[in-house]
């Protein structure tokens, strides 16, 4: 099953989306702050992050941008997550190298199709 890196400074959010992606057979992977997940990124090698946007020492856009420009790292597919859900953000997080974005509160059931939308195979 895929590897996710869950990149979340949120305990009752991470502890949340861990579990009932593990009970759905992912590998999970947690990291609390940007430089974090982007170290882990780079060691773990996930198939997908889930990444919030506002995080302590790196900022979910840097790291977006980061993975994305580096050729080790930039085939990782990224969901945002974010509660900013603001005019334009959606567009920012693609900008960024984001493959998707969601908006807090996560709704579990559509976060779920967003990952097997882009987890699956791209066409040649």
């Amino acid at each position: 099953m895929p590897r996710i890196l869950l990149v979340e400074d949120h305990q009752e959010i991470w502890d949340f989306l861990s579990r009932r992606l593990k009970r759905r057979g992912y590998d999970v992977v947690v990291a609390q702050d940007g430089q974090e997940g982007l170290d882990k990124a780079r060691s773990e090698k996930p198939e997908l992050m889930l990444l919030d946007m506002n995080l302590p020492v790196m900022d979910g856009w840097t790291v977006a941008q980061t993975l994305k420009a580096d050729v080790a790292t930039k085939e990782i597919r990224i969901i945002a997550l974010t509660a900013h859900a603001m005019s334009g953000d959606r567009e920012k997080a693609l900008a960024a190298g984001c493959d998707d974005y969601h908006a807090k509160p996560i709704d579990f059931s559509q976060l779920l199709n967003q990952i097997e939308a882009v987890l699956a195979p791209r066409p040649a």
